[in-house]
């Protein structure tokens, strides 16, 4: 089951470094180091979806942040994303999103972004696991006051717990609202902003103050002040290593006294994780305020 895994998540490495090239079932078989048969069982089995649709899906995902933000042509995107033909990439973006590239393009509306997960094995056994202590480095940050469209879930305390309830494409949507304060985020809210019936923790995005934007249907809005906030971030790891990486964060946090800064904690504000990315680090901020 390792070697499996192991092998879908080299064809994963190898669509992320050639996402814009031509990609065939031989190259990821090279990449899998199984046969073309095997390695497509696999990346199904594994990921529920053919390469090609993943790869389609990620493409036109890729492309949708690119004509929110850079301004370009859709005609230039189109070739620049991998597209033979512009005709073919509107119909494909079209079915994909619901809108036309070019209406898009004047105006961005929040869409369902495809954002594939590594696949991974909470069961498999770790040969890589970090066998040294990690520094986790802590940084004073302030947010400005600012507004948070988030999705509630039921129940959850956690990631797995809101997936499973939830379902993980709800990053997608936030990660197509375009915010000038940073990337999507999960937050562990105060009690005074959980209402009944719904979980402690969510995800959502985090805009400017006087955002007055579209809110996607089923996602809430709650207005936070100014903070400040004690940032916890790991040392860079091996994506499966996430597990640990969060574990040093967490055991960093608990083991922390802000006295010795002058804070204290603020529970009245939300505590924040970033998505977990090895190349920077597991990161979680923490609010506190002065004693």
């Amino acid at each position: 089951m390792k070697e499996q895994i192991e092998a879908v998540q080299r064809m994963q490495d190898y669509i992320d470094t050639h996402m814009f090239d031509e990609i065939t079932m031989a190259d990821l078989a090279g990449a899998s180091f199984y046969s073309p048969w095997y390695a497509y069982r696999l990346f199904t089995q594994w990921l529920a979806r053919t390469p090609a649709d993943y790869i389609r899906r990620l493409r036109l995902s890729k492309s949708a942040l690119k004509l929110r933000d850079n301004g370009c042509k859709v005609a230039d995107v189109a070739f620049e994303v991998g597209f033979s033909s512009v005709d073919g990439y509107q119909r494909a973006f079209y079915r994909e999103f619901g809108c036309n590239p070019r209406e898009y393009a004047a105006n961005p509306v929040p869409l369902y972004l495809f954002t594939p997960y590594r696949v991974m094995n909470n069961k498999m056994d770790k040969e890589s696991k970090m066998e040294t202590i990690k520094t986790v480095f802590i940084e004073a940050v302030d947010k400005p006051a600012r507004r948070v469209l988030m999705k509630r879930g039921i129940t959850a305390e956690d990631y797995y717990q809101y997936c499973e309830e939830i379902g993980c494409d709800i990053w997608g949507l936030l990660l197509s609202i375009k915010s000038t304060l940073g990337e999507p985020v999960g937050l562990w809210l105060p009690k005074q902003l959980i209402k009944p019936g719904t979980s402690l923790y969510v995800q959502g995005v985090e805009m400017e103050a006087d955002y007055h934007g579209i809110i996607p249907e089923g996602l809430d809005v709650v207005d936070l002040p100014p903070a400040t906030y004690l940032m916890f971030r790991g040392e860079p790891f091996a994506e499966e290593d996430y597990e640990q990486a969060i574990d040093e964060v967490w055991t960093a946090i608990k083991k922390y006294d802000p006295s010795m800064a002058g804070y204290e904690w603020d529970e009245s504000n939300p505590r924040i994780q970033m998505e977990p990315r090895g190349s920077r680090g597991y990161i979680e901020l923490v609010a506190v305020r002065r004693k």
